[in-house]
């Protein structure tokens, strides 16, 4: 199977990975550039809010995608990203994170990560920007979060080595996202989500692409 290989362009301070992913990828840059940085002055997330990004308190990063899949089934680009978010921090960090719906990363219902996708056009077509946070530094976290977000130093008890975590990430992101693109890969994406979310279980759940119903429980 083949899995792109990243190009990571590393930021001190930025006004949001995405943001530069976006500019990178009209500019032409390639599927698997990847800009990480070590703060966010202006991180967002889902629905535009804020995403608290100070330095080296978290892992900020956001990698250009330009997906082989119907323009109605790159949604699932967000759940895939989800999965691969929680296979990286079961096997850097030793934590079985739990998935909501949409876009949380979450351990005992308090936040830990969140994910936010993108589209962009650009001459080459479109790509999908696909954004990543997770919240590594017990310091770095707000007190008026702490009740319901947490962070990887503080669920370990240990200070968490951000760079082997960005590794396993963007290596689980390339297997899940050419699973994505393979035949029944939608259909798989969302079978595995539903396994792996509590918003998911004892519940019926139903998502509609390419004129297809899947469900899952």
């Amino acid at each position: 199977m083949q899995i792109f290989q990243p190009t990571i362009l590393r930021f001190d301070s930025i006004d949001s990975t995405n943001l530069e992913a976006m500019r990178q990828a009209r500019a032409g840059a390639p599927e698997g550039l990847c800009v990480v940085a070590r703060e966010q002055l202006y991180g967002r997330g889902r629905l535009d809010r804020s995403w608290q990004s100070p330095k080296d308190a978290g892992l900020y990063f956001s990698i250009v995608l330009r997906p082989r899949l119907a323009l109605n089934s790159w949604p699932l680009i967000t759940l895939m990203t989800a999965l691969a978010g929680a296979d990286a921090l079961l096997k850097s960090c030793g934590l079985r994170a739990d998935i909501k719906w949409p876009n949380d990363i979450c351990f005992d219902d308090r936040k830990l990560g969140g994910i936010l996708a993108e589209t962009v056009e650009t001459n080459a077509g479109a790509a999908a920007i696909v954004g990543v946070g997770i919240n590594l530094n017990a310091d770095g976290l707000s007190p008026t979060l702490r009740d319901r977000a947490t962070t990887v130093e503080a669920l370990t008890g240990r200070k968490p080595d951000g760079e082997l975590l960005l590794e396993k990430l963007v290596r689980a992101l390339g297997e899940r996202y050419e699973l994505l693109q393979s035949l029944d890969g939608c259909e798989h994406t969302i079978r595995e989500w539903c396994a792996n979310s509590s918003y998911a279980m004892g519940r019926q759940v139903r998502i509609s692409l390419n004129q297809e119903t899947f469900e899952g429980t």
